[in-house]
């Protein structure tokens, strides 16, 4: 099997979790169960997905000095990231993330204090360049600066890789970068926002999906959740299913996706199957507590995607 080479553009946070029975209310105080730090941000979420999943992952991103740094800086060496572009900077602080997570329903609600990650310069992604001009997949989000995002877009399709925009957290883009884009890869909710069609079901997520491929993007994969990932490009569409699991916490499971996606899909693995290792991949994620610690190694995807492929 061909060993997947991917570049990662994109943030990292510290999380702060706390686990709540319940989210208060404006001005109601509540007893929480747990308080944890962790490794977050939509680019390393996704960059640890892809490393767990089996692909060799370069990350740019740009971090403080302070104390949240080494966080990033463990779960890089830990995961076994080559954090040779991540940029130290003492004029930011280290990005973070404070994070309510019910203990009910799984769900969460999210507060970024987006910090160094705002600062993340097309000069430092440059600097990358011959790491994206040697892999197979550059993978990158919304949660730095759009400068980065661009340069990230415009060299990996001058390189003629694979390029896979993760429009998260939602921010308006320039029309021209849809041009750039091989794999677009927002939710529901970023879809409407990208396209004014409020997407429920696979019809809607068509009508959707035919409005970015109008803008020029080649294919196009919706996320929506436990109904699966809905994809459509010129030829085909079609929906994939979730893997059925109970959801202890969903915070990065759209960011597991994304980097089991382009790990399977650089190794050569057909569109479908890819989304369905992601799928399992995600399943696995909600089942545990935090982002970047819940995602799943080969071995755990494997073995869900080997049992229904």
């Amino acid at each position: 099997m061909k060993k997947a080479k991917i570049v990662v553009i994109g943030s990292f946070n510290a999380d702060i979790t706390a686990l709540t029975p319940k989210f208060p209310v404006g001005g109601e105080t509540i007893m929480g169960r747990s308080l944890n730090f962790g490794a977050g941000g939509k680019g390393t979420n996704q960059a640890v997905s892809a490393a767990k999943n089996g692909a060799d992952v370069v990350m740019v991103s740009k971090i403080g000095t302070d104390v949240l740094s080494d966080i990033a800086r463990k779960t890089y060496t830990e995961s076994g990231i080559d954090s040779s572009y991540v940029v130290e900077t003492s004029e930011y602080p280290t990005g973070s993330a404070v994070i309510e997570v019910s203990e009910e329903s799984g769900e969460n609600k999210i507060i970024v204090i987006p910090g160094a990650n705002n600062y993340l310069t097309a000069d430092d992604v440059r600097k990358a360049s011959e790491k994206i001009s040697q892999c197979d997949v550059v993978l990158t989000q919304l949660e730095t600066s759009l400068e980065s995002v661009e340069a990230a877009l415009k060299l990996s399709s001058e390189y003629g890789k694979i390029t896979v925009l993760n429009p998260a957290p939602y921010s308006a883009i320039p029309e021209k970068w849809f041009k750039l884009v091989d794999y677009f890869i927002p939710n529901e909710t970023e879809t409407e926002y990208f396209t004014g069609v409020k997407v429920s079901d696979e019809y809607s997520a068509k009508e959707a999906a035919k409005v970015l491929m109008g803008k020029g993007v080649k294919n196009v994969i919706i996320t929506m959740g436990k109904k699966g990932a809905f994809f459509c490009n010129a030829e085909e569409s079609f929906v994939v299913p979730s893997t059925s699991s109970k959801a202890v916490d969903t915070t990065g499971a759209g960011d597991c996706f994304c980097g089991a996606f382009c790990t399977a899909l650089a190794e050569g693995k057909p569109v479908k199957d890819s989304i369905l290792f992601a799928n399992c991949a995600a399943g696995i994620s909600v089942t545990r507590m935090g982002a970047s610690s819940s995602m799943p190694t080969r071995e755990e995807t494997d073995s869900i995607f080997n049992s229904i492929k």
